[in-house]
């Protein structure tokens, strides 16, 4: 990012460049300081600054500063080291959060609104028409695929998941037009995965995949959500890729609820809430 912003230096009006080059002096602090601050030090307007944005490439100023503190935030120490054996707890902690940190800033970066958007509204379509929706996965996906049914029960949507590769199968060759199917897979490459999502797709239901970037499974759904975080063997890594599908389904959850409406939602959450509280002992 702040290659980027070197390479328009020379297209950017003086008062911008002021900005450009108090950004490349100082990305953290640029990151953190309101917009009262931004200007004064680099004697020019608000409204100047807001300019500098977009004349980058960005919406705003806010825009600008969440992406430029996730391109600084990729970049601190330890992330994408190995743990070495003399580490101390302490480091290993820092190592370890770090590179969650850093995957999830850089997912945030990269992922599509586009892809998110069609896949609400193709969850919100199969609710609302009383269609199926099913979750799918294998291994520590499979875990993300029951995250996922909760998480849409507590919206009041009855959903199904299957860690089992023949109950996927099975349960594909009954989806439809108008059901939806989402199937999580890390690598993409799950034989019964892609079987699966194949007879869905070919019966006519909404495939969404959760995958790597350019794997089979990618090219095989309708609607494709970008998860680019490769577990390495050569070197100590976190489970980073569970937690960044876990944070997709949040993602998908929170539109779906949104665009269900808070009138629908409430009635069932209350009902929910007082049936589970009169299942706790005293």
């Amino acid at each position: 990012m702040l290659d980027r912003i070197k390479a328009c230096l020379p297209s950017l009006a003086p008062a911008e460049q002021r900005v450009a080059k108090l950004v490349l002096s100082d990305p953290r602090g640029f990151a953190k300081q309101p917009i009262r601050e931004l200007a004064d030090r680099s004697h020019v307007s608000k409204p100047t600054v807001v300019r500098f944005c977009r004349s980058v490439g960005y919406d705003g100023l806010s825009d600008f500063k969440l992406k430029l503190a996730g391109s600084v935030s990729e970049g601190v120490p330890f992330i994408h080291r190995s743990v070495d054996a003399d580490d101390k707890t302490s480091d290993i902690m820092v190592k370890v959060i770090d590179n969650t940190v850093a995957a999830f800033l850089k997912y945030r970066n990269d992922a599509s609104t586009v892809a998110i958007e069609k896949a609400a509204i193709a969850l919100v379509q199969a609710y609302e028409q009383g269609k199926r929706i099913e979750f799918f996965g294998v291994g520590n996906s499979g875990i993300v695929a029951l995250d996922a049914q909760h998480k849409f029960f507590r919206l009041g949507i009855n959903t199904v998941a299957y860690s089992d590769g023949h109950m996927q199968v099975m349960s594909a060759t009954l989806l439809g037009p108008g059901d939806c199917v989402v199937i999580i897979s890390n690598s993409g490459r799950t034989r019964d995965l892609m079987d699966a999502c194949d007879i869905a797709r070919r019966n006519g239901a909404t495939t969404i995949v959760v995958t790597a970037s350019g794997s089979p499974l990618a090219a095989t759904g309708h609607i494709h959500l970008a998860a680019d975080h490769p577990e390495g063997f050569d070197r100590y890594s976190p489970m980073v890729s569970r937690l960044l599908h876990l944070m997709i389904i949040d993602i998908l959850a929170t539109c779906v609820a949104l665009r269900i409406g808070s009138e629908r939602l409430q009635p069932v959450l209350r009902e929910m809430k007082i049936n589970l509280r009169s299942k706790r002992y005293a």
